[in-house]
């Protein structure tokens, strides 16, 4: 490098000014690697986004469609709520007649006890 006006000529900061730009270089061609490098890995995960996308779009329509039909039993199930509900107070209406039929047999075999009493004290064994 040549010295201007008022410079003297220092060959060390030519050395100097050269290995700063050959470090420069190195800097600019990691960082160029890294970039490169980080372009490929993305690249590569696009391909295998769209690999799988790919892969299971049918599951996606399944999916869609198990939705569907999990909305419609709900919907479904919701009407049967009306009948379980009958059928509890159906149930609810039978032990109470059963209840009711076990106290009539009770008196009625008291009746027949009574009656039995009564007609063997008017018609005594022979």
């Amino acid at each position: 490098m040549a010295a201007t006006e008022g410079e003297e000529y220092d060959p060390g900061r030519d050395e100097l000014a050269d290995s700063l730009n050959d470090l420069f270089i190195s800097i600019c061609s990691m960082v160029k690697g890294e970039l490169q490098g980080t372009n490929n890995s993305l690249a590569l995960l696009e391909k295998l986004n769209l690999r799988v996308a790919e892969e299971y779009e049918s599951f996606g329509d399944l999916a869609s469609g198990l939705k569907v039909f999990v909305e419609q039993l709900k919907t479904k199930s919701g009407s049967f709520d009306m009948y379980v509900q009958q059928i509890d107070a159906i149930e609810q209406q039978v032990t109470e007649f059963e209840a009711v039929i076990s106290m009539l047999d009770k008196y009625v075999s008291l009746l027949e006890s009574k009656v039995q009493s009564v007609y063997q004290q008017h018609h005594p064994p022979s």
